[in-house]
């Protein structure tokens, strides 16, 4: 049977990809008895929802007009890159 140590790296691992059938079970198994890595697979799925969900509301459309830098501001990131001889 795995460790907690391989549970939790495995737990990681299939937030980014499908784990082999194999390990999908060991991995079941494990959290069915173990209840701090139960825990962390659950922190740690949420973790990853709150993540998407922030990104999804922050995410700019650079397509949309006011995605873009006013004239005025670019002019000043100009002035500041010649400032420092960039």
């Amino acid at each position: 049977m795995l460790r907690c140590r391989d549970i939790s790296k495995l737990v990681s691992e299939s937030m980014e990809r499908q784990l082999p059938l194999g390990q999908r079970l060991q991995v079941r198994m494990h959290l069915m008895l173990c209840r701090l890595c139960a825990g962390f697979a659950r922190q740690t799925r949420l973790l990853r929802r709150a993540a998407k969900q922030d990104s999804e509301r922050t995410a700019v459309d650079i397509t949309k007009p006011e995605a873009t830098l006013s004239q005025e501001a670019r002019e000043r990131i100009k002035a500041a890159l010649r400032e420092r001889g960039a």
